[in-house]
């Protein structure tokens, strides 16, 4: 279970920089427990054709996570090198192929649930981390950690680390490799993405 459990949110990719600012860590726990329970109530949980729950999650997920903010972070160093076009076309690509692949394994989650253990704090600017773990079947529970960034009172998230593993930060390094690979760049890459919906 906890090899689906990292599967299914190891698309949903995302991170952050540098500096330090004050963020109502009890705000921030807060939105967390509300996102999941929205997730687990009106999506797994819910008694509606799977295009609804596909609506549904979609709404949730723009909702709850800052794209722009997470597709900058995964491209890295290419982010600079980027055309406004590309950006701007990676940004909407990376959002619907999350969107597609991950709301139709939500059901994964049947009987779960989220049990949150307070907030660390972060070096990072407006940021703080959430921590939760969800309970297994066998084994120990997995620790889930959110990663919560503030601006002008709104709250979105930014990464998720399982089991110590940022998925942030693996996306990163798959993109920079495929980048790196492919005489295309950021176009390949676009491309391999499109290809995945």
């Amino acid at each position: 279970m906890k090899k689906i459990f990292t599967a299914v949110f190891a698309s949903l990719i995302l991170f952050c920089h540098t500096a330090s600012a004050e963020i109502d860590a009890t705000q921030a726990e807060k939105f967390v427990k509300e996102v999941t329970d929205e997730g687990i109530q009106e999506i797994i949980n819910a008694n509606v054709p799977q295009s609804e729950k596909d609506a549904r999650f979609t709404k949730l997920f723009n909702r709850a996570f800052d794209l722009d903010f997470i597709g900058q972070f995964v491209l890295g160093r290419n982010w600079r090198t980027a055309t406004p076009e590309q950006k701007k076309e990676f940004i909407s690509v990376y959002r619907q192929l999350n969107v597609s692949t991950w709301s139709k394994r939500f059901d994964e989650f049947k009987g779960r649930e989220f049990i949150f253990k307070g907030t660390s704090p972060s070096n990072s600017k407006g940021q703080v981390f959430v921590n939760s773990f969800v309970p297994m079947d066998q084994g120990e529970p997995a620790k889930v950690v959110w990663r919560v960034k503030e601006k002008a009172g709104s709250y979105k998230i930014v990464d998720i680390i399982i089991e110590n593993v940022s998925l942030a930060i693996s996306a990163r390094n798959e993109y920079t490799a495929f980048i790196k690979n492919n005489p295309g760049g950021i176009n390949a890459l676009i491309a391999n993405l499109k290809s995945k919906i």
